[in-house]
């Protein structure tokens, strides 16, 4: 019996970390890793693209974004704001006023957790993270990260640095 234990045992010990690799592949590792495209910075993202498909170019570390595109249709509202994460813009957006729109860094200052943003009904951003809010007010020490911002007809510029 003693031989038996001993072999399952052995066997367990050979076949199971093979098993959880297969099971979990490649994913329980990049897990843990850090995506290159993850650490940039909006600073870091000054080259000359067109990204007018989306509604925005950048030149010279300046975003031009058409307020008129339908991606930005949530800020023609004063008070609407929108997460521009999903179209390439690591940055949050609040319009302010009918002449402001405001722009915000995506990245939570407490825990740097980046796309996990909602709006409290007291013009708050909130990280859904761990629920920190953060105020809108750029002059407030608790606010997030804002980028100077102004509108010029239907475009919204936004100065990267």
């Amino acid at each position: 019996m003693e031989k038996s234990k001993n072999s399952r045992r052995e066997f367990l010990k050979k076949v199971c970390p093979t098993v959880a690799f297969a099971f979990f592949g490649i994913s329980f590792f990049e897990a843990c890793s850090t995506d290159e495209n993850s650490n940039e910075t909006i600073q870091d993202n000054c080259q000359e693209i067109s990204n007018s498909n989306l509604g925005y170019v950048i030149e010279d570390c300046v975003f031009k974004i058409d307020l008129n595109h339908q991606n930005f249709s949530s800020l023609v509202e004063i008070g609407g704001w929108m997460n521009g994460y999903n179209i390439g813009l690591d940055m949050l957006f609040l319009r302010i006023s009918s002449e402001s729109i405001q722009a915000y860094s995506n990245v939570c200052p407490h825990n740097y957790v980046q796309n996990q943003w909602g709006l409290t009904d007291d013009n708050k951003f909130r990280c859904n993270a761990h629920g920190n809010q953060y105020s809108t007010n750029c002059s407030s020490t608790s606010s997030l990260s804002c980028y100077t911002s102004s509108i010029n007809g239907n475009i919204l510029e936004v100065i990267s640095n």
